[in-house]
C-alpha cells in the first residue's frame, strides 16, 4: 500500500532535520517497505520544503548511472533529484583549486561527472541526438555525495528520498556545443572518453564514459523518461544543469586532500578540488 501524504511529509521532515544537524538516521526502509513511487513522493516533499525555505533549484543530478558500482551499493537502477543554488558552485575556472568545505556533509564521497547545461526543455520521446540539440554547453565537475544512512547502508528508495544522495557540486568551465566543434563531433566524443581520477597526485581510478549507462547522453535520456513517469513538481528547464553520474568509482574524502582529474577524449579541462 502506498504511503500517505502525511507519512511522506513526516519522512521529509526527518530527512531535512538529519541533514541540518549532520546526524545519521536509520534507513527509512528499515521502518516501512517503500517502493520507488513512495520514495519520489518523499523526495518531492523534501524539495517543496527546501524551496519554501528559500533554496532555488538550478537543475538535476542523476545518480547510480555507473553500472560498475551497482553491486557495491546494492542499487541497480539510476535515481535522480534536484540540485540547488545552495549546493552548486562554479569553480575558479583556471588552475586554482575549487575549495570545498566538508563540514555539514555526512560520510562524503567524491564523484567526477560530466554536466550538461540545457538550452531548452527535452521530451521523453527524444533520442540521444535530439537530446544533444537541447544542450548548449558541456562541462566537468565533482559531485560530493553523502549518505544520511550509516556506513552507506540503504536501499534504492532510501537514496531517492534523501536528496538522491546529493551533497554539493563544484564544476569548471562550460564549453559551448555550438563552438569550434560541431554537434556531431560532441556526439561521437561523448560516447568514447576517459576520466582519470587522482588523490593527492596519485592515480586512484579511471573510468570510461560508457560506464555511465553507455554514455552521458544515454543517462540523460533515461532521466528525462523517468522524470516524465514520476513528476516531481518541476521539469527540466532552460538553463538547468544536469549532472550525469560518476564515471569512476566513488571515494571517501577527508579535509586536507586534493583531488584532480585528467580527461582523455573530450575537449574539457581536468579539475582540481581541495577539501577543507
Amino acid at each position: 500500500m502506498p504511503i500517505s501524504q502525511e507519512e511522506a511529509e513526516d519522512f521529509a521532515a526527518r530527512i531535512l532535520a538529519a541533514a541540518e544537524h549532520t546526524s545519521s538516521i536509520p534507513p527509512l526502509t528499515d521502518e516501512v517497505d517503500l517502493d520507488l513511487d513512495d520514495a519520489y513522493r518523499i523526495a518531492s516533499a523534501v524539495a517543496r520544503r527546501r524551496i519554501g525555505r528559500g533554496e532555488r533549484p538550478v537543475g538535476w543530478k542523476i545518480g547510480f548511472t555507473n553500472r560498475t558500482i551497482w553491486d557495491e551499493y546494492g542499487v541497480h537502477a539510476p535515481i535522480w533529484g534536484p540540485i540547488y543554488d545552495t549546493t552548486v558552485i562554479r569553480g575558479p575556472g583556471d588552475a586554482a583549486p575549487a575549495s570545498c568545505p566538508l563540514a555539514g556533509l555526512l560520510e562524503p564521497r567524491i564523484e567526477p561527472e560530466i554536466v550538461f547545461r540545457m538550452a531548452r526543455a527535452p521530451h521523453p520521446d527524444m533520442d540521444e541526438r535530439e537530446l544533444l540539440d537541447c544542450v548548449d554547453a558541456v562541462g566537468h565537475g565533482f559531485e560530493l555525495v553523502q549518505s544520511l544512512f550509516p556506513d552507506w547502508r540503504f536501499r534504492a528508495a532510501d537514496t531517492i528520498a534523501a536528496f538522491a544522495l546529493h551533497g554539493c557540486y563544484r564544476y569548471g568551465p562550460l564549453l559551448p556545443v555550438d563552438g569550434p566543434r560541431t554537434r556531431a563531433e560532441w556526439f561521437t566524443r561523448l560516447a568514447d572518453f576517459e576520466v582519470v581520477l587522482f588523490r593527492n597526485e596519485i592515480e586512484a581510478d579511471r573510468g570510461r564514459g560508457e560506464n555511465v549507462l553507455d554514455g552521458p547522453l544515454s543517462a540523460l535520456r533515461h532521466f528525462v523518461g523517468g522524470l516524465a513517469e514520476r513528476p516531481m513538481g518541476r521539469g527540466v528547464e532552460p538553463g538547468d544543469l544536469v549532472t550525469t553520474g560518476t564515471v569512476t568509482r566513488a571515494f571517501p574524502v577527508q579535509p586536507g586532500e586534493r583531488w584532480s582529474t585528467r580527461i582523455n577524449g573530450l575537449p574539457l579541462p581536468g579539475m582540481l578540488i581541495a577539501f577543507t
